[in-house]
């Protein structure tokens, strides 16, 4: 069994220390042809593959790079969207790098959280007998 991620949280609920094994997967790049045969949307701010596995790209894989270029979020590191450059027909062949795509700090605080609540929570909905 491996271990992912560390987190330390206070009995306020408050994340005071947090460490991430991230060894980056295997990413897959590709190289397209207009259309692109996968289906891609927005979702918490990046852009994944929603519908298609092909050549070990995966649903849930985010664009990490196009063309070389890196993307952060939704748009690419020179500023263009990465959802209108993709069906734009003049941009192709086009070369796409996929993989998935590390926590940000806020989705890192949220999980924290909800490891808080369910330690506040879960001895009243234990069937054990308290002495």
């Amino acid at each position: 069994m491996a271990i992912f991620s560390v987190y330390l949280v206070n009995k306020a609920g408050g994340l005071i220390y947090q460490y991430d094994n991230y060894v980056p997967r295997a990413e897959a790049e590709k190289t397209f042809s207009y259309p692109l045969d996968l289906v891609l949307k927005i979702h918490d701010e990046k852009v994944i593959v929603s519908f298609g596995q092909r050549d070990g790209i995966r649903v849930g894989h985010a664009v990490l790079s196009i063309n070389g270029v890196d993307v952060m979020g939704k748009n690419t590191a020179d500023g263009k969207d990465v959802i209108e450059y993709l069906k734009d027909s003049s941009n192709y062949p086009v070369s796409i790098r996929f993989g998935r795509a590390r926590l940000s700090s806020n989705e890192k605080l949220m999980l924290a959280s909800m490891f808080h609540s369910d330690k506040v929570y879960s001895p009243g909905r234990s069937t054990a007998v308290r002495h």
